[in-house]
């Protein structure tokens, strides 16, 4: 058994979520796949992978294996591009993950100058606003807004945005407008999914201390946007990103509330495995995020 042939073809399935698109990627007949994995199980004398008709999921046993068949990957990559002196000029795929929104209006631009930069880079990107386990779904690094996530991901802060209270004039008209964080309760407030607790809204009054309330509504969703769009069209109340509700507010469709009222600060983050050797590729893309974005302040944009 080639041990290496195996492992990489492990990988890909768990990549991939599945032996046929592994073998595509792979460029090997889907039963060579299944043979190089079912040769490894074998080997281990454990089962690696659990085998239904529509998908495939790891064992327990599969979920550790994966992890470190991972960074022994990344690792070896590392080493030969160390050895060819091909270090300093980065190769291959980038596959990255991040905010829907953030993604597009952000991230994007820094893409496309970067890519301008390094022919030899492709991009694979996955915009999803929930928070992505970067190594069981095979990312290299994700741009995440709020909280890090797992211990064994390495953060690099990018910069920071602030959530802001939004209403419609309309909505303000019938309903009246909200003088302190506590009048949310009478109100139609929209929550988000990917904010735990999804109903608790913090602000921080004039004299610093902490304000916190409870609040309630019609409508929850796992997007921002769809949320600030509602909201705009005078149905209720959403405590958003500044650089999804910012465009809203300058053109009026939202106006902003409880400005005495400072809501905490999001930070904003470059997050990647922890590797002993980060891939070239990954480093090079990271410090140019870092280049771009450092210490931004994204606030209505």
């Amino acid at each position: 058994m080639d041990r290496f042939e195996a492992i990489r073809a492990f990988a890909q399935v768990v990549a991939n979520g599945s032996f046929a698109r592994a073998a595509d990627k792979l460029g090997q007949s889907t039963s060579a796949t299944s043979r190089y994995v079912a040769e490894l199980e074998a080997h281990l004398q454990t089962r690696l992978l659990n085998r239904t008709t529509r998908r495939v999921s790891l064992t327990e046993s599969g979920r550790a294996f994966y992890e470190r068949s991972v960074q022994l990957l990344a690792d070896l990559a590392e080493a030969e591009e160390q050895a060819s002196s091909a270090a300093a000029v980065p190769r291959g795929t980038i596959r990255l993950t991040t905010a829907v929104n953030f993604g597009v209006r952000h991230v994007g631009p820094v893409i496309a100058e970067f890519m301008a930069r390094h022919k030899e880079l492709r991009f694979d990107v996955s915009l999803s606003d929930r928070v992505v386990d970067l190594v069981e779904e095979g990312f290299d690094l994700a741009v995440r807004i709020g909280p890090p996530g797992a211990q064994n991901l390495v953060a690099r802060k990018l910069g920071e945005t602030r959530v802001m209270p939004c209403a419609s004039p309309d909505y303000l008209k019938r309903r009246g407008t909200p003088r302190t964080p506590e009048e949310l309760t009478a109100h139609n407030c929209f929550t988000y999914e990917y904010v735990t607790p999804h109903n608790l809204w913090r602000f921080c009054d004039p004299s610093g201390a902490e304000r916190s309330v409870r609040v309630s509504g019609s409508l929850h969703s796992n997007n921002g946007d769809i949320l600030a769009e509602v909201a705009a069209q005078g149905a209720g109340i959403v405590f958003e990103p500044a650089f999804i509700v910012g465009p809203e507010i300058r053109n009026g469709r939202l106006v902003p509330l409880l400005q005495d009222f400072t809501p905490l600060p999001v930070p904003i983050y470059a997050v990647y495995p922890s590797r002993k050797h980060l891939s070239a590729k990954v480093r090079v893309f990271v410090d140019f995020l870092l280049e771009k974005m450092g210490s931004e302040q994204f606030i209505d944009n």
